[in-house]
């Protein structure tokens, strides 16, 4: 069964994902519309590209924002979680022998103590976002099953993992639902919210394009004459 799921079913995922993620950009980009937002995306490059970079690396970074002033728990478990969830996927051992070995694509792996540690990192990022939830009658509101499915799918194959570290004597199965777990959450990425994995990097583009043309942000020529 091991075969099977780190083989045919690994390399499945991996195109559903991948494949999924790029439509979805593709999608993104051909729904603009610079008439009804009013930004000519095209046109104007000295500006658009840097305000696109600058909205992305603001976000990007601790501190980067007015959301870490505002809200510093929940910037810091946004943080906390992608950090092990960017981090702990491409550069795991394990991880990059497998990708390797179906793509040709080598990178370079993290020490595994410090894997471990990213990945309670995002656990414990994951739990301080369900307990935010839980304890925000607003938020309460909002949540649906999607979200709460996007939770899960995230948190299992870190639990899974760290399980299959921590207890060896039934190492095997731990690793089968290590690696279920992780090409579910592949396969169902692009078609749930978890798709903000390349969205989140389109939207930010625009609205940094947005304020960088538009509304002159972050130039000495002023705004975009309408």
């Amino acid at each position: 069964m091991l075969n099977f799921i780190t083989g045919p079913l690994f390399v499945f995922s991996l195109l559903v994902f991948v494949v999924g993620l790029l439509v979805r950009a593709v999608l993104y980009v051909r729904g603009l519309d610079w008439r009804l937002e009013r930004v000519a995306y095209g046109y104007h490059p000295e500006r658009s590209i840097p305000g696109a970079l600058v909205s992305i690396v603001k976000w990007l970074i601790p501190g980067g924002t007015s959301g870490w002033r505002s809200q510093p728990a929940a910037m810091a478990s946004f943080f906390l979680l992608h950090l092990g969830a960017v981090l702990v996927p491409l550069f795991l051992l394990g991880h990059t022998v497998l990708l390797e070995n179906f793509t040709g694509i080598s990178l370079p792996s993290l020490p595994n103590a410090l894997a471990d540690i990213l990945s309670v990192m995002s656990v414990a990022g994951i739990l301080l976002l369900v307990a935010r939830r839980l304890a925000s009658p607003a938020l309460r509101q909002l949540n649906s099953g999607g979200d709460w499915l996007v939770l899960l799918l995230t948190l299992l194959p870190f639990c899974t993992g760290l399980m299959a570290r921590l207890d060896t004597s039934a190492y095997q199965t731990w690793i089968v639902l290590h690696v279920l777990s992780g090409e579910l959450f592949l396969i169902l990425a692009p078609f749930t919210k978890l798709s903000h994995i390349v969205l989140y990097f389109m939207s930010r583009a625009q609205l940094g394009m947005d304020f960088a043309i538009k509304r002159g942000g972050g130039t000495r020529g002023g705004a975009f004459p309408w």
